[in-house]
């Protein structure tokens, strides 16, 4: 029956439940976990804390309230802790929000909210405790069997001393557990969860709860899909900065614009940085462009993964045709004229700048972040991969983003280098050739 219901539409699934009886939909409605995404569902194993890490609207606080609300059934008596950021956001989300503990009971059971003892007494005895991770103290002391932690990633002042305290009291019973529920942000408590031995993490997007207006999906995505707001929000990703790195996830936010707002560009040049091998990593392939208002501008991430050379070389006249580019810099440490000659038989007929990696990857880059941090360059759209690659390049240059090799990121200094010589030299984008 539930499986079938969850085939329907939005809009035919309410009208299934309109005509069936009354008694039937709230049956329904309390065997929630029949109706639970994976995300949602309480993993197998002994596990100590099971951390909800997932973006908005993905179903956190329900999950919360109905694995505290089966623990209570199952633990007549049990002692457990709420712990929120404040204890205002612990009433209006966890305890008396839409998806709170006294949302979810079921028709039989009347949890008693006791306010002046900041107590939720439910049927079965058992008696859960709102905490402020704002005053940790008031943790220091209570034991606990069971323990709920929400949006863990907003918890400011006493957050760390919070969690140690909640950790030190969990020692009631056979095996103590704490959930946490958070959208995640990259603070060093995040971190310290998440390390806890034994700690299973359950991720999550805000376009996997079946449940959300479909419109309300469309919308987040279009406007926030690939920044590092909609990543962190939407995705569930913990974006974090590499120490020393040249750029940072603050910096390219600051530097994006609307990829409508770059008018008809000046010139455009493509940046190549092929692949050793048939088998081996990504062909970077970026393409840049001069605005009119002389700043620069990222347009493109064409880059594809593994390809062979006729593969890479197509990608790279597809943009090239796509962008009416006037160039194309490729890297050339494996041979200048076999990059040229691979383009050609793809026919792309642009001229080709060979140029030579004689120094360090970050070496070549830093000119080229520094012209981000003088608000010289612009990233038209969001280019998740490429950015990625961007904020691992460190000063002295180590490289600690995602793949064994910044390949996109290459091809975006390649360009980007280009296009700020030319500038400086005033004339057509070149680099020496080699």
């Amino acid at each position: 029956m539930v499986d079938r219901l969850l085939a329907l539409s939005p809009d035919d699934r309410q009208r299934v439940l309109r005509e069936i009886p009354r008694k039937y939909v709230q049956e329904l409605d309390e065997r929630w976990y029949q109706w639970a995404h994976a995300g949602q569902r309480e993993p197998p194993g002994d596990w100590p804390v099971w951390l909800i890490r997932a973006g908005r609207g993905f179903g956190k606080t329900r999950a919360g309230s109905e694995w505290i609300s089966e623990m209570a059934r199952r633990l007549p008596g049990a002692r457990i802790a709420l712990v929120a950021a404040n204890e205002n956001d612990g009433m209006r989300v966890m305890i008396e929000g839409p998806s709170g503990l006294l949302a979810v009971a079921r028709a039989d059971e009347a949890p008693q909210w006791r306010h002046r003892l900041r107590e939720l007494h439910f049927d079965s005895g058992a008696v859960a405790t709102l905490f402020s991770a704002a005053a940790p103290e008031n943790l220091r002391g209570p034991e606990h069997h069971l323990g709920w932690c929400d949006e863990l990633a907003k918890w400011k002042k006493g957050g760390d001393a919070g969690w140690d305290n909640l950790m030190l009291g969990m020692r009631l019973g056979e095996r103590p557990r704490v959930l946490v529920t958070t959208t995640p942000r990259p603070v060093p408590l995040m971190q310290k969860v998440a390390a806890v031995p034994g700690c299973v993490t359950s991720l999550g997007r805000t376009a996997e709860n079946p449940h959300l207006p479909a419109s309300f999906v469309t919308h987040m995505i279009a406007q926030y899909g690939g920044t590092r707001l909609g990543r962190q929000e939407l995705d569930g990703e913990l974006l974090e900065d590499v120490e020393g790195a040249l750029w940072t996830r603050g910096l390219i936010e600051r530097c994006r614009i609307g990829a409508a707002d770059i008018g008809k560009p000046v010139r455009v040049v493509i940046g190549v940085d092929p692949p050793a091998t048939a088998n081996g990593d990504a062909c970077g392939i970026v393409v840049a462009a001069e605005l009119r208002d002389g700043r620069l501008a990222v347009v493109a991430d064409a880059s594809v993964e593994t390809p062979p050379p006729a593969i890479w070389a197509q990608a790279v006249a597809a943009a090239a045709a796509r962008w009416s580019a006037d160039r194309i810099v490729a890297e050339s440490n494996m041979g200048g004229e076999m990059v040229e000659a691979t383009l050609r038989q793809a026919d792309c007929t642009l001229p080709v700048t060979p140029v030579h990696a004689s120094v360090g990857k970050a070496r070549r880059a830093e000119p080229v972040a520094i012209a981000y941090e003088r608000g010289r360059v612009v990233h038209a759209g969001a280019f998740a991969a490429l950015e990625d690659e961007l904020c691992g390049l460190q000063v002295g240059g180590g490289y600690a983003g995602p793949g064994r090799s910044p390949d996109r990121a290459d091809a975006c200094v390649w360009a980007l280098a280009a296009l700020l010589e030319g500038l400086k030299k005033g004339r057509a984008p070149g680099v020496r050739r080699v």
